[in-house]
C-alpha cells in the first residue's frame, strides 16, 4: 500500500478540548457543623396542639383547669345558695369540707374505713377479673362452653348487684364475705362480656394461620386469643372497677359497719353534711387511682396501643 493511502486511512488527531474554569469548592460554615445559627438551617417546628397534649403537661393542666372549674362552680352555688329548682342551700362549702378533712385525720378512723374499703374492692375485683376473663376467653371460643355458660349468665347479669345484698347475707357466713362477693358479681360481668367481644373480633385468618404453622390449641390460646382479646379485656377491666366501686358503697350502706361507704351513711344518719361530700370525694379519689391503675396497666401489656393511638386527634 502507498504511503499516500496510508495516511488517508488514519485517524484524525483528536480534537482539544477547551479546558473550563475550576469553581472552587465552597466549605460549610463551621456554625453549621456545630449546629449554631447558620444561614439555611432548618426552622423551629411550630407549635402544635396536639403535640402539646400527647406531652403529658397538656392533659394535666386541661385536668387541673376541669377540675378548678368544678370547684369555683361549686364554690359559688353554695356561696350564693342558689335555688333554681336544684337547691343549694344546705349543700356544705368546700371550705366546710376541708375543715372536716381535718377533722378526721385526728383519728386512724376515717384511714381504717379507707383501708377496709380498698381491700374489699381489689378482693371482689381481682377474683372477677380472674374468673371473667378465663370463663370469657372459653365461651368466645369454644361453642359447647356457650350454650352451657351463656344462657346462665344471661339470666344473672340483668340483676342489679345490691339486688343481691339480702340473699348474699343468708348465703355467706359473715357480712364481710358479703359484701366482698356483691362487689365480685359488680365486677364479672362486665369483664366477661368484654372479653367475650373481644374473643368473637379477632380475625379467623389468625387462627388458620397458627394451625397451618402447625401450633397447637394452648399456643393457639397464649399467642393469638389473649393477644387479640387482650384490648377488650381492659375496657372490661376499667367498666368492671367502676361498677365493683358502686356495688360495694351500695353494700357498705346497708349491711356494713366498717368502710368508706358506712362512713357516708353515717354521715347522712348524723346529718354530718361535711363528711358526707368528704365521703363521695373520697370515693371519686379512690376509683380515680383505680381506674388510672389499670389504664397504666394496659398501656405496659400493649405497647404496640400507642402508636395505633398516635393517629387520634
Amino acid at each position: 500500500m502507498a504511503l499516500s493511502d496510508r495516511q488517508s486511512l488514519a485517524p484524525p488527531p483528536a480534537a482539544q478540548v477547551p479546558s473550563l474554569p475550576r469553581t472552587p469548592i465552597r466549605q460549610p460554615r463551621l456554625e453549621a457543623i456545630e449546629g449554631g445559627a447558620a444561614a439555611g438551617a432548618a426552622p423551629a417546628m411550630p407549635f402544635s396542639l396536639k403535640h402539646w397534649l400527647e406531652s403529658g403537661l397538656g392533659g394535666a393542666v386541661l385536668g387541673s383547669f376541669s377540675i378548678a372549674m368544678v370547684l369555683l362552680g361549686w364554690y359559688l352555688a353554695t356561696r350564693y345558695k342558689l335555688d333554681f329548682y336544684v337547691r343549694f342551700a344546705n349543700i356544705p362549702t368546700p371550705m366546710d369540707v376541708w375543715h372536716s378533712i381535718l377533722e378526721v385525720n385526728r383519728s386512724t378512723k376515717f384511714a381504717v374505713n379507707i383501708g377496709i374499703s380498698v381491700r374489699r374492692v381489689l378482693l371482689g375485683f381481682f377474683g372477677a377479673a380472674i374468673v371473667g376473663t378465663v370463663l370469657g376467653i372459653m365461651v368466645g371460643r369454644y361453642r359447647i362452653c356457650r350454650s352451657l355458660a351463656m344462657p346462665a349468665m344471661e339470666l344473672f347479669r340483668p340483676i342489679p348487684a345490691i339486688a343481691w345484698v339480702p340473699m348474699a347475707i343468708m348465703l355467706w357466713p359473715s357480712n364481710e364475705v358479703s359484701i366482698v362477693f356483691i362487689t365480685f358479681l359488680g365486677a364479672f360481668f362486665p369483664i366477661l362480656i368484654n372479653t367475650i367481644h373481644g374473643v368473637e373480633e379477632i380475625d379467623e385468618v389468625l387462627f388458620r394461620a397458627a394451625h397451618s404453622l402447625g401450633a397447637k390449641e394452648k399456643d393457639v390460646i397464649l399467642h393469638v386469643v389473649i393477644p387479640g382479646a387482650l384490648q377488650h379485656i381492659f375496657t372490661g377491666l376499667a367498666v368492671g372497677m367502676g361498677v365493683a366501686w358502686v356495688s360495694l358503697i351500695a353494700a357498705e350502706m346497708i349491711s356494713g359497719q366498717f368502710g368508706i361507704g358506712y362512713f357516708t351513711w353515717e354521715a347522712y344518719s348524723l346529718i354530718s353534711y361535711p363528711d358526707i361530700a368528704l365521703g363521695m370525694i373520697t370515693i371519686g379519689v379512690l376509683g380515680l387511682l383505680c381506674s388510672k391503675a389499670i389504664h397504666i396497666c394496659s398501656k405496659l401489656a400493649m405497647p404496640w396501643m400507642g402508636v395505633a393511638a398516635g393517629a387520634r386527634k
